[in-house]
């Protein structure tokens, strides 16, 4: 056994169980497969020990080194499809997984049989162009016809080079590990904004990691007598994984970021997201001699439906609420979650009282209609206070004041309303009832 390997699978899986450890809390739903990758990378190093073995031994080793490589490339490259759910894609990754293992395995055991080699070097092209044919109709994909494409020219180049006597098989492999990873590059050029450190490092690792298998080749060809170690052809591996840590963490970042100035159940700004739009909305107003109007919502009843129907009602009639608010303003004005049952709406662009008052009965006339949830019918309507800068407020702390105080004047309307119609007794008959003569 070959134990000089033991430092890099070390490495491997001290940065995999970093990598098991970030992931674990990562939103981004490719963590797992890119993990399960990291695994197949792992089982590569640790089958490299074993490929002194003699005899089937150390032939099932070398098969694992070499289908473990291949394998990781296929989920690094499945990790990188937007819409994986799809049938088709299973059957890409399972065909991925097939060919390479089918083809590894007859050139480690039957290397001389040119048949058996030229049938699976065919596999190649056919299996990946059929998927891509077959669904063309339900997933059609720019990305998923490049990878056909690419294995087609795989198949011909194994067919023309893998039987050359001498160093065909060692370049057929090459061709093989080259050609996966150069599609894992396409494939996280096509998936990832790259525009962050941790993206850019993953995609120069992953074109570094494909062109090992090209430049080895030609360092093998043409300077013989250069040797480089392991670790040199190793390096592309790490930076990935690398890579990978820091595209976890940077998305880690900006999700803590969204709650820290949104509300998870709605999705909507908070309020310290809103004072900060709400500052800018009047610092643009006043540079530019327009107005901006605030509106704040409070819900009616609410408190009662948390005690009667339970939280997770609650919380239903929160998300409709703010899919409301959301539908009937413009995308320049801002719909912020700013307590427990209020909304705040900011109205930019040349906003008007009238446009004000327009939102504000349209809220209030969706709001009064009743919701049904989970077989239940839940009534609430709403409250609104209007505040018009400068008209009204020349601060932004006096400006929140003014609708505070026009909201609960209208919210106490309402509940002397309701009063007085709740005690306003049945009007009489205009004429009493005359008996019929006989």
């Amino acid at each position: 056994m070959d134990w000089s390997k033991l430092p890099d699978l070390g490495a491997v899986i001290l940065l995999a169980s970093a990598f098991a450890s970030i992931s674990r809390r990562s939103q981004m739903p490719v963590s797992r497969l890119w993990l399960t990758g990291w695994v197949m990378v792992a089982l590569h190093f640790t089958s490299s020990i074993f490929l002194p073995s003699p005899g089937a031994w150390g032939e099932l080793a070398t098969i694992v080194w070499l289908a473990s490589l291949t394998w990781a490339g296929v989920l690094f490259m499945a990790a990188s499809v937007p819409n994986r759910a799809h049938r088709s894609c299973n059957w890409m990754m399972v065909s991925g997984f097939s060919v390479n293992t089918l083809y590894i395995a007859i050139l480690v055991l039957w290397p001389d049989a040119h048949l058996a080699l030229d049938a699976a070097a065919c596999l190649f092209g056919l299996s990946l162009l059929s998927v891509t044919v077959a669904s063309v109709r339900t997933y059609n994909s720019s990305r998923r016809w490049f990878l056909a494409g690419l294995y087609c020219a795989l198949s011909v180049f194994l067919l023309v080079f893998q039987n050359r006597p001498g160093n065909g098989n060692y370049l057929a492999l090459n061709a093989i590990l080259f050609s996966i990873y150069l599609g894992c590059c396409i494939y996280f050029v096509h998936s990832q904004r790259i525009n962050t450190t941790g993206a850019f490092i993953t995609l120069a690792g992953f074109l570094s990691w494909a062109l090992v298998f090209v430049l080895a080749p030609c360092v093998t060809t043409f300077y013989p007598n250069l040797h480089l170690e392991d670790e040199v052809w190793n390096l592309p591996k790490y930076v990935v994984e690398i890579g990978m840590i820091l595209v976890l963490l940077e998305d880690q970042i900006e999700h803590n970021k969204y709650l820290a100035l949104h509300h998870e159940l709605t999705k909507l700004p908070n309020r310290r997201l809103f004072q900060d739009r709400l500052a800018n909305a009047l610092e643009r107003a006043r540079r530019t001699g327009s107005q901006t109007v605030l509106l704040l919502i409070d819900l009616d009843r609410f408190k009662q439906v948390n005690d009667t129907l339970g939280h997770h009602v609650g919380d239903q009639v929160l998300q409709r609420v703010a899919g409301i608010l959301t539908d009937r303003t413009r995308c320049s004005d801002t719909v912020a979650r700013t307590g427990g049952d209020e909304f705040s709406i900011i109205l930019n662009e040349a906003a008007s009282r009238e446009d004000a008052d327009r939102v504000s009965r349209s809220v209030m006339r969706l709001l009064e209609q009743p919701f049904e949830l989970n077989g239940e019918t839940v009534k609430i309507g709403a409250s609104v206070g209007i505040a018009v800068f400068p008209e009204d407020a020349s601060a932004m702390e006096s400006l929140c004041v003014m609708a505070d105080v026009r909201m609960y004047a209208d919210k106490q309307t309402a509940r002397n309303r309701r009063r007085v119609e709740s005690m306003q007794p049945a009007l009489p008959l205009p004429f009493p009832a005359v008996k019929a003569q006989t």
